[in-house]
């Protein structure tokens, strides 16, 4: 995105490469609104499959906020791909600036079309995927496929702002599609006993079963929002969303919040990666 200017970001890569931990931060324009990410890898035995965005940039006259957490399956091909190209696909919409519902909407099929068919550069795999767009600072809109999942704070209530999409809450699509969804004892509900969320990009050999369109919601940003966490389900699977916010809303620095909730994730023994990016809009 060669068009963007970008504001303040600053990274610590503790070790090179795909590196078993990452974080940063960065503000807007004006350093009123703050952001910090945390990203760490999980106890399974394959590379990092979580990547990030967090960014402000201008366009048009008008302040973008970027922020994106992407978790991958059977490799890191596909949420590496979404990190770089799904916010400008998204951008590139003709209807950004006067429907960004339908322009999300349909960037997020097209990005899927182009993995679908680049499959065998990309490989078998897949990845959820939750965005956030902030609009000059005062209009939210957040997209997911999958179980990664973004929670506001509003007055210290969580509100999630995404929808969990789990085989066993889709299972008429995917039965009405031809697949199965599986319970096996001491596992996950998965789709034909593989995959443990019903919509996702890439997983080209289980398409057919799942979808790919997001589920959106739009919220304006106002006095009362303190704090927006985006994480995937390695902090979901061992934390409320209540509790996510209450930490967040604690510590003042968005980076030193974000550093917090993936240390508890794992004090609280998650095995996957735990990637989180914190926003704070206002002190």
């Amino acid at each position: 995105m060669d068009m963007f200017c970008c504001f303040s970001p600053s990274y610590s890569q503790l070790v090179g490469g795909r590196s078993s931990s990452s974080s940063g931060k960065g503000k807007n324009h004006e350093g009123l609104i703050k952001y910090g990410f945390s990203l760490v890898k999980g106890k399974a035995n394959h590379p990092m499959e979580d990547y990030h965005v967090a960014k402000f940039v201008q366009i048009q006259g008008h302040e973008l906020g970027l922020f994106a957490i992407y978790d991958g399956h059977l490799g890191d091909s596909v949420p590496a791909y979404l990190q770089k190209h799904l916010f400008s696909n998204i951008l590139k919409e003709e209807e950004f600036w006067t429907d960004p519902n339908r322009s999300i909407s349909k960037a997020y099929e097209r990005t899927d079309q182009t993995i679908l068919s680049n499959s065998s550069d990309l490989g078998r795999g897949g990845s959820t995927a939750v965005t956030a767009i902030l609009i000059n600072g005062k209009r939210l809109w957040v997209a997911n496929v999958g179980d990664s999942r973004a929670v506001l704070s509003r007055g210290g209530q969580a509100r999630q702002m995404t929808t969990d999409h789990e085989p066993n809450t889709e299972r008429g699509s995917i039965e009405n599609k031809g697949g199965f969804v599986s319970n096996m004892p001491g596992d996950v509900p998965r789709v034909n006993g593989q995959l443990a969320v019903s919509r996702a990009f890439g997983d080209k050999s289980l398409k057919s079963h799942l979808r790919s369109d997001p589920d959106i919601q739009e919220t304006d940003i106002d006095n009362n929002t303190e704090v927006l966490v985006l994480a995937s389900d390695g902090l979901w699977k061992v934390m409320s969303n209540q509790e996510a916010v209450d930490i967040a809303r604690r510590i003042k620095d968005p980076l030193k919040a974000a550093k917090q909730l993936t240390a508890e994730a794992l004090k609280r023994e998650s095995k996957d990666d735990i990637s989180c990016v914190v926003v704070r809009f206002r002190g």
